[in-house]
């Protein structure tokens, strides 16, 4: 497997614990009680939301001279490790007062939630690094599965013993190391 595909998938796995969409995720699970469409919807919505993220990363990294760039990306993913450390909060709970279906409420929730997330910028940072697209977005988008997948699932059960915090803080280390290499490593090809 491809490097920008595996870092992809770690980034952002562990960047979703705790995130708002994985609460969102909970939020849908114990609402509708209906797995499958909110699984749906999360793919749906993430694969969309992720390949936006993924074109404007991909612009960048086209547009940016590489030394601009690399000090861009490296300065964004310490920016991310910081916002990492503050646990995110539900907003509403407009997706759970809505008589939609199961599916398209979690698409638009899901679309709206990410949007200028850590998330989907943790994408496009990804995307301006790596020059495969298909790979960064496979990745985050299965990393966001594997967050928020067994959520949807376990609901309410599991909540309260995942280490949200730990977590927080193993994510937020995660993206400064990604900020350092950024800076030292060799550009990618």
């Amino acid at each position: 497997m491809s490097s920008a595909f595996l870092v992809s998938l770690g980034v952002v796995a562990i960047g979703e614990i705790g995130d708002k969409t994985q609460l969102l995720s909970l939020l849908l699970a114990a609402r509708y009680r209906r797995p499958w469409p909110i699984v749906a919807g999360i793919v749906v919505a993430t694969l969309f939301n992720h390949s936006l993220a993924g074109l404007v990363g991909t612009w960048l990294r086209h547009h940016l001279d590489p030394q601009v760039l690399r000090w861009l990306v490296a300065g964004a993913f310490l920016i991310v490790a910081a916002w990492t450390l503050k646990p995110d909060r539900l907003d509403n709970d407009a997706a759970a007062k809505s008589h939609l279906n199961v599916f398209l409420v979690t698409t638009i929730a899901f679309f709206l939630a990410e949007m200028g997330d850590k998330t989907q910028i943790a994408t496009a940072l990804l995307a301006a690094r790596y020059d495969s697209l298909v790979a960064v977005v496979a990745g985050t988008t299965l990393g966001m599965l594997v967050a928020d997948v067994p959520v949807v699932f376990l609901g309410n059960v599991a909540a309260h013993r995942i280490p949200f915090r730990a977590l927080r803080i193993l994510a937020a280390i995660l993206f400064a190391a990604l900020g350092l290499w950024a800076i030292f490593a060799p550009a990618p090809v």
